[in-house]
């Protein structure tokens, strides 16, 4: 972990501010301490070896004391814009935690798991309020005080400031291999807390279920189990931070003790050293180790927050799938969608989930995409709505390669249905209306009704202001998907991808929500992945992807031509064919 990860000052740009100001109110604060050490020395040895009153002192007293004021005030003034900078930086990296979250796509965060990133965004980024309340403006003291101060020292005594040059560096040495060693205790501690928080959050989606089947006291035990393993973690990391604070102070306090000596020797033998240059010296002296010794103890109380930024400053550097800038998408509603020969690869996967397909979804019609389980339907929908990045080929929109186009605005002319739709803790109407806030109630309705739900808010005590749980929590799995759809048609959107949207419905729900979807007078085209016969009944053309391909058959994978069918007839079709046939679908295979 580096005291200061340029990655922090272009993700968070408060951080540039602060960096300046702490420099600046660094800088001054040294000035402060050496005249304050000067002020002080007069202030001794006109009292008590020239004698003087205090009428005489008094322009040094007023000095001292303008000098205690501005300092205190300039330590407020940094905590003032610690606490300001902070919270920018850490509100900064949350945003941009989220935004990059969105752009990597929901491939990449089942990889990771959303309890380790909700962990990350919350308590994680909260953890840098020591960083920059504490850590940070040490960090720069102990580069200004120690340059101030030492030439300060070497004006009034060359050996002493040869010990300090000497003894100085030692402390940003055993610094490093105490944050080394600590290192490895802090990761494990973070490992640990992403095991328990995602374990977590996996126990209470499943409690309902695991009480039914008797299991809720082995997860407790279990959760329990991780809790402890956590608090053994974070009392290793403590017990490292106070030896480690301990070796520091007696670091510091032997090389004063050093220039202690060699003053009070040399004071003692003569030899024309002046007692104001030793006192001057010995005052500067613990002040000059003070803020070394300070970047130490407040390192490790910002280690976690340290830690946690460097796994979120890892994500943001994650590459998320390429964007395109334009914004005049075609519609398609009336614009031919063609995917020419594609292909993905997924890393944690030795073979492709889709070698070289081509196919056609034709414009104003339902396409149903089926085939056996593992053959790349939802990755084809994934790669339809940019969450995921195609390793080879691509898709044309009315002929143009749809990767030039900007994702947010292919997106907007999208309604997507994905196979485990999310419901947010949030009332009825906000889930509905999540991608059109503007909608009136009336609309919201329409659109549940749409989706064969058309009684589901008067079955609810509180109506569309009913909150739902997360996960649907209070839904049936049919209702959740049917809120999902109901979502996707209030959008309005000339293209709706279904990943099988009445894969929980029972018979007659179903083909009420169908019979809505093939009524609907808007052109619009549909590309739903199915299994259920009732929605390859529906659709104007079926396409049926291959096996999936496996380890054993690579050859397999390179041989992923796709069948479609209009009708009855089975034709095999591997490219997409150059006439419609009949029923506004390309000749192929209907399954």
């Amino acid at each position: 972990m580096r005291p200061l990860d340029p990655r922090l000052l272009r993700y968070a740009e408060a951080t540039r501010g602060f960096l300046i100001a702490c420099v600046v109110i660094g800088s001054a604060v040294a000035g402060l301490v050496v005249i304050q050490a000067f002020a002080l020395a007069d202030i001794i040895t006109g009292a008590f070896q020239e004698g003087l009153g205090l009428a005489q002192l008094q322009p040094v007293l007023v000095l001292l004391a303008a000098v205690i004021v501005a300092r205190a005030g300039l330590l407020y003034l940094a905590e003032v814009v610690a606490h300001r900078a902070g919270a920018k930086a850490k509100n900064q990296l949350r945003q941009g935690l989220l935004a990059h979250t969105l752009d990597l796509g929901p491939g990449w965060l089942a990889g990771r798991g959303s309890g380790e990133l909700a962990t990350l965004a919350t308590r994680g980024i909260d953890g840098l309020d020591a960083y920059f309340a504490r850590y940070l403006p040490m960090l720069v003291l102990a580069v200004t005080v120690p340059i101030i101060g030492g030439v300060a020292i070497l004006s009034q005594d060359l050996l002493s400031a040869l010990i300090v040059a000497l003894t100085l560096p030692l402390i940003p040495v055993f610094m490093i291999l105490v944050g080394r060693f600590t290192q490895s205790r802090v990761d494990r501690q973070w490992r640990t807390l992403g095991v328990l928080s995602g374990h977590f959050l996996d126990v209470v989606a499943g409690l309902p279920t695991l009480a039914i089947f008797g299991r809720a006291k082995a997860q407790a035990a279990s959760i329990r189990r991780i809790g402890d393993q956590y608090r053994l973690a974070t009392m290793k990391v403590l017990r490292v931070s106070f030896l480690s604070s301990l070796v520091l102070e007696l670091l510091a306090t032997l090389s004063v003790a050093m220039i202690a000596v060699g003053i009070g020797l040399r004071l003692v033998g003569g030899g024309g050293f002046t007692l104001r240059a030793g006192l001057v010296v010995l005052i500067l002296a613990p002040e000059v180790y003070l803020p070394l010794r300070m970047v130490g103890a407040n390192f490790h109380a910002a280690a976690e927050g340290l830690g946690a930024a460097e796994r979120v400053l890892d994500i943001l550097e994650t590459p998320a799938p390429a964007r395109g800038s334009r914004t005049d998408v075609p519609d398609p509603a009336r614009s031919p969608l063609v995917v020419e020969d594609l292909s993905v690869v997924y890393p944690d996967r030795p073979v492709p989930a889709l070698a070289g397909v081509s196919l056609e979804i034709r414009p104003g019609v339902i396409t149903a995409i089926t085939g056996p389980s593992g053959c790349g339907k939802s990755t084809l929908l994934g790669v339809l709505m940019g969450f995921v990045a195609p390793t080879a080929g691509g898709i044309l929109i009315a002929g143009e390669d749809l990767a030039e186009f900007d994702l947010d605005a292919w997106r907007g002319v999208v309604g997507y249905v994905p196979q485990v739709p999310k419901l947010l803790t949030r009332s009825l109407r906000e889930n509905v209306a999540l991608g059109r806030p503007d909608a009136t109630d009336e609309q919201i309705l329409a659109a549940l009704a749409a989706a064969g739900a058309d009684g589901l808010a008067a079955s609810l005590p509180a109506g569309l202001d009913n909150v739902v749980g997360e996960a649907g929590r209070g839904l049936s799995a049919g209702q959740t998907r049917r809120v999902a759809l109901a979502r996707a048609l209030l959008r309005d959107c000339p293209l709706l991808l279904l990943d099988e949207p009445t894969a929980a419905l029972d018979a007659a729900t179903e083909a009420a929500a169908l019979a809505n979807l093939v009524a609907d007078p808007k052109p619009r085209t549909v590309v739903v992945v199915a299994h259920r016969p009732a929605l390859l009944e529906i659709a104007d053309v079926v396409i049926v992807l291959p096996e999936p391909a496996s380890e054993s058959a690579p050859e397999a994978a390179s041989e992923s031509g796709v069948d479609q069918a209009p009708g009855p007839a089975v034709e095999a079709a591997p490219e997409p064919a150059s006439e419609p046939g009949p029923g506004g679908g390309s000749s192929a295979v209907r399954a």
